[in-house]
């Protein structure tokens, strides 16, 4: 039995737009994520970037569980002596809601090569608004997914 690899020419991504309003933040990047890399479709290959695009609109009405809005804290560093930097989820939820979306999808794709392309293909924004009305992109309806 031979195995199937799909070529570059076989291989185009669809746009998806995905509305994050009511949208608990994992369960959300879970299903962009796998998106992203194409695991939805049956000619998944792990090496190959076979994913779709997505859009994700009304970023700053993503929901979190528990006590996460002033517990969960994002740390970074800038290579410089005294820069660690910690920040908590609401007051990056002021600041920038976009990278709320952004951390929680890249840390789900794989850190590579592969993985910070397929980051590309995501779109995030504040608003309902996008300037991506010339791709014709599906909406899609992940509340109605639940069980897929």
């Amino acid at each position: 039995m031979n195995s199937y690899f799909p070529k570059a020419g076989d291989l185009q991504g669809q746009w998806y737009v995905v509305d994050a309003e009511g949208q608990t933040l994992g369960r959300l990047a879970t299903k962009v994520a796998d998106l992203l890399r194409g695991k939805t479709k049956p000619t998944f290959t792990p090496h190959a970037d076979c994913g779709d695009f997505v859009i994700v609109i009304n970023a700053e009405k993503i929901n979190v569980t528990g006590r996460k809005e002033t517990q969960k804290v994002y740390r970074h560093h800038s290579n410089y002596p005294g820069g660690f930097k910690e920040e908590t989820l609401k007051s990056l939820r002021a600041r920038r809601p976009v990278a709320i979306i952004e951390k929680a999808v890249r840390g789900m794709l794989p850190h590579t090569r592969l993985g910070d392309h397929q980051y590309t293909k995501l779109k995030v924004y504040e608003g309902s608004e996008h300037p991506h009305a010339a791709q014709n992109p599906t909406a899609l309806d992940l509340k109605a997914r639940v069980g897929a």
